[in-house]
This record gives C-alpha cells, sequence and structure tokens, in this order.
C-alpha cells in the first residue's frame, strides 16, 4: 500500500491550495464546518463528523439561476458564470453517499445543470472514520465509515500517517507530486457491526401510515426545520424572480433558487389556499415516509445516510432511530 506521512500530507495539500479552490474541515467557534481554505494551517486534520454536509458546495442555500433583462419587446437572459474546478478535503464516506442519493435525482432527466456542473467539476478527497460516532447509524443504512464510493481518493488513517488510495484517474491526478511511500500490507479495514437499529421494509411504511404514533410524535416537532436544514439528502427548493431596478428601457430581475423545507408550514399550500399537509403531524410524517418510503421507490436509495445530524441539532429530540426502532416494532 502507499503511505503519506503528516509532513507529506500537508506539503500535498499546500500544492492543492495553490492550484485552485481547496475546501477542508475548519474550526467555526464551537462547530466543524466545510469552508474553503488559504493555509494548510487552516485545516483540521482531527476531526468528527462536520456540523454541516458537503451538500451546499454542490446545491448552495441560496444561488443565484440567471438574470433577466425585460426591455421593449426583448427579454434577455444573462447565467453566471461557474469555471471553478474545486477540491473537497475531508470528505466523510456518509457525505459522499449522500451526494449519490442526490445525484439519483438531479443527475436524471431532466438534469440539473447547475448542480451537474458542480458535481463533474469538483474532485473529493475523502477520510475514513475510525469508528461510529454516537449519534451514527450509518451501517443500518448500508454505509461503512470507511466506504471509499464515490470518492477520487481515499486516506485512511494510520499510527503515522495515512494510507492512500487513488480510486478515479482524477485521483491519480491530484497525487501527482504527492511524497507516496510504498509499503509492504493491504490497506486496512474493519469489520463494522450490523446496524444498531433496523430500516423497516417499504411494506411496514405502508401498513402504518395512520397510525396514531404519528400524532404523538408531532407533539414533540417545533416545526424549526432544522433537521431538513443539517440533512445531507434534504433537497427541496423555491424559485423566484426579484427586482433588481430599472435601467433606461429596461427592467432586470434575478431568478433565485434557495432551499425550502417540507417541514414549513407552507410549504405544501396551493393556489386557492388549500394546504394537503396542515398540520404538524401530516408534515413529520411525510419527513419519513419520503426518506424511506417515497424516494427509494421513485428514484432508488434510501433518501438517508446515518450520519445523525437531525438527532444532534433536533431541540426537542426527535431522534430518527428512536422512529425506526419504534416502527419496526
Amino acid at each position: 500500500m502507499k503511505v503519506l506521512n503528516a509532513e507529506g500530507l500537508r506539503a500535498w495539500l499546500t500544492t492543492l491550495i495553490a492550484r485552485g479552490p481547496l475546501i477542508a474541515p475548519v474550526a467555526d467557534g464551537p462547530a466543524i464546518r466545510y469552508r474553503r481554505v488559504r493555509s494548510v494551517d487552516e485545516i483540521l486534520f482531527d476531526f468528527g463528523r462536520p456540523d454541516l454536509p458537503l451538500k451546499e458546495f454542490f446545491f448552495p442555500p441560496t444561488e443565484a439561476l440567471f438574470h433577466i433583462r425585460q426591455g421593449e419587446g426583448e427579454v434577455q437572459l444573462d447565467e453566471p458564470s461557474w469555471d471553478q474546478e474545486p477540491v473537497i478535503f475531508g470528505a466523510r464516506p456518509c457525505d459522499v453517499r449522500a451526494l449519490e442519493v442526490l445525484d439519483a435525482l438531479l443527475l436524471a432527466e431532466p438534469v440539473d445543470p447547475y448542480y451537474a456542473r458542480r458535481r463533474e467539476r469538483t474532485a473529493l478527497i475523502g477520510i475514513a472514520c475510525q469508528e461510529l460516532g454516537p449519534e451514527c447509524f450509518c451501517t443500518s443504512v448500508g454505509v461503512t465509515p470507511d466506504d471509499p464510493s464515490g470518492m477520487d481518493v481515499l486516506l485512511t488513517p494510520l499510527d503515522e500517517g495515512y494510507a492512500v488510495e487513488a480510486l478515479t484517474e482524477r485521483g491519480k491526478r491530484l497525487l501527482e507530486g504527492a511524497a507516496l511511500t510504498r509499503v509492504e500490507g493491504a490497506v486496512p479495514r474493519k469489520s463494522w457491526r450490523a446496524g444498531p437499529v433496523p430500516v423497516p421494509p417499504q411494506a411496514v411504511w405502508t401498513a402504518r401510515f395512520e397510525d396514531p404514533y404519528w400524532s404523538h410524535l408531532a407533539d414533540r416537532c417545533l416545526s424549526c426545520r432544522l433537521c431538513t436544514y443539517v440533512c445531507p439528502t434534504c433537497r427541496c427548493y423555491d424559485v423566484r424572480d426579484y427586482s433588481e431596478g430599472i435601467e433606461p428601457g429596461a427592467e432586470r430581475f434575478e431568478r433565485l433558487r434557495c432551499w425550502d423545507s417540507c417541514m414549513a408550514v407552507n410549504y405544501r399550500t396551493i393556489a386557492g389556499g388549500h394546504n394537503p399537509r396542515p398540520t404538524t403531524m401530516h408534515r413529520l410524517r411525510n419527513r419519513f415516509y419520503c426518506k424511506f418510503l417515497y424516494y427509494p421507490a421513485d428514484f432508488g436509495p434510501v433518501a438517508c445516510v446515518g450520519c445523525g445530524r437531525c438527532i444532534v441539532h433536533c431541540p426537542v429530540n426527535v431522534d430518527i432511530t428512536e422512529v425506526l426502532s419504534e416502527m419496526e416494532a
């Protein structure tokens, strides 16, 4: 196997920073977040699960889709350019699996061009987790803490340095010039325990749709939407046009896309004011059914990667692992 020691890793990352945008885990007050770094000294190397996922770099919280200039008998569209080739360092396997979950929808026809170009141009350097965190349950949904799927390069921590695997042609190009040392043996792989919670089959979800359990669970929920904003697979959004002002002979508008949440009170309100999910119970139930029934039925993968962020951030302890266990029971 090929090994990169700590000094060699810092030198390699320094060369990547010189080439273009490098995004890595950093300390942001008490939180750990992925951010663009200008120096290797900003990077956290000993970290757990960042508080926010990678999703925002491919599907931003707010983005301008294009600008509209409407004049006399003429409409002109101007789409912002995006020609970067960023590298993300320190991606965790659950967050990379979440991107593959989003791919199933956003890269299917009709392809989302904004998401697609970011996915195509962004390289992923992952770091294998050494253990499951207290709230993690990735092994329940088919991910392991050292899963290399979807990465260009995977680093596995060793006593001194990292085992390095180039998994794609892009990964091999990224490693050109890195001070790799070849040593005897294979990349260490752990034997991970079975998932800590069961994920019920789709038939169970269908049978429990009208169960009183959902009303009891909703008694706790504040509809604060935190669970959807920290989730790496939630992808609901809203699109609106805003005026940028009037110029001689024309008016300019900006079309913005921003994250929305199925937990919001008015999310499903339609023309005429009807809301098919009028209560917290309806919205909370839909969130779980979307992840474990609707999305798998429509697009293939379960829309949960077991990262546990929604458990950590929920202010009233609506615990997704509790829900899975109760459904199974």
